[in-house]
């Protein structure tokens, strides 16, 4: 009995992990203009009270191996490896799904802190960094792209919300708390990334 639970929870969660990443429909928000965007009420999102935050708790080894990665960056790199699209139309434009692979890759002081919320831990991904990069040369550059950022649009809203709101001059603080005031409302999963230190903190 034990047995056939187990499985069909593993079923279930390898579909959810499917839906999540479907492509077309999503439950995250499409990207849009920093200025002026709606600001989901912060009420109910305490790490107590919200089951998706209070489950996605980081280890001491996430946090470490995300302050290394983090430490990396920003990171300017000469060239990249080509992005790992498939044969079919990927469910955001090239040049969005390209954008979110290079910020990436030349911010990994934010998207190592940023989370994602498709169920990619279960790949073992620790935020929406590992969405995108897979490996990186001791010098920090990208050697080995992450397939999974190319075919799951949530990973790539999530990265793209990141770089918006990056280019408005907003901290990695800022912007780890903006995304989870717009994609944990409708998330039922999130990667147990830590949080960003406090300017405090990084001194």
């Amino acid at each position: 009995m034990n047995t056939k639970a187990t499985s069909l929870a593993a079923v279930l969660a390898a579909g959810l992990f499917t839906f999540a990443c479907g492509g077309g429909e999503t439950a995250a928000p499409a990207s849009g203009a920093v200025a002026g965007a709606a600001s989901v009420p912060t009420a109910g999102l305490a790490q107590s009270a919200n089951p998706v935050l209070a489950q996605a708790v980081p280890t001491p080894e996430i946090e470490a191996m995300t302050k290394a990665i983090a430490g990396l960056g920003p990171h300017q790199q000469a060239a990249y490896p080509p992005i790992p699209f498939q044969g079919y139309a990927p469910p955001r434009p090239p040049e969005v799904v390209t954008a979110a692979y290079q910020f990436a890759a030349e911010h990994p002081e934010i998207s190592s802190y940023v989370p994602c919320f498709c169920g990619c831990q279960q790949g073992g991904h620790k935020g929406n960094h590992d969405c995108f990069v897979r490996s990186r040369a001791v010098n920090g550059d990208v050697i080995e792209w992450e397939p999974h950022g190319v075919e799951c649009a949530v990973c790539i809203d999530v990265a793209t919300r990141s770089r918006q709101l990056f280019s408005s001059g907003a901290s990695a603080t800022d912007i780890r708390a903006a995304i989870e005031r717009e994609f944990v409302p409708s998330a039922q999963t999130m990667t147990p990334t830590p949080k960003p230190p406090s300017a405090h903190d990084a001194h």
